[in-house]
């Protein structure tokens, strides 16, 4: 088995190296989602190792690797025991958060409520608010 030294995302072989390796990159991904969240929504500017493992129900273990791997790779700072989101930090923090959530901020059909000023007078289906515009059929059908 390969290893090199350092925070779980050291390269090895097999299905569970594997696994732990994918484990890590959405641990990552995690963290820089939540931190822009809370950071966006005025709850915490920064985090520490135990209360981000608890907030994302991972491993502290794994969650210390991935704030090392974070901080060395520029997208975190760390003041004390406390983590921050670097300038390069918001920004990818903010790409993953907009990428993860970028299907749930869509509109759907009849979402708008009765007195919607988009909707008024005109047949919901025709909303440019709320309605949805059909998928064009496949070549095939």
């Amino acid at each position: 088995m390969l290893r090199v030294d350092g925070p779980e995302e050291r390269p090895s072989f097999g299905a569970e190296a594997a696994a732990a390796g994918l484990a890590a990159l959405r641990c990552r991904d995690d963290i820089l989602q939540a931190m822009f969240w809370l950071r966006g929504e005025g709850f915490a500017n920064e985090g520490d190792e135990e209360s981000l493992a608890r907030f994302l129900g991972v491993d502290a273990a794994l969650v210390r690797d991935q704030l090392a791997v974070l901080t060395r790779d520029g997208f975190l700072e760390q003041v004390d025991d406390r983590f921050l989101l670097s300038e390069v930090g918001v920004q990818e923090g903010g790409r993953r958060f907009a990428d993860e959530f970028a299907d749930l901020q869509l509109t759907a059909h009849g979402e708008c409520p009765p007195d919607c000023p988009h909707c008024e007078g005109i047949d919901r289906a025709s909303c440019s608010h709320c309605g949805i515009e059909p998928s064009p059929r496949p070549p095939w059908a």
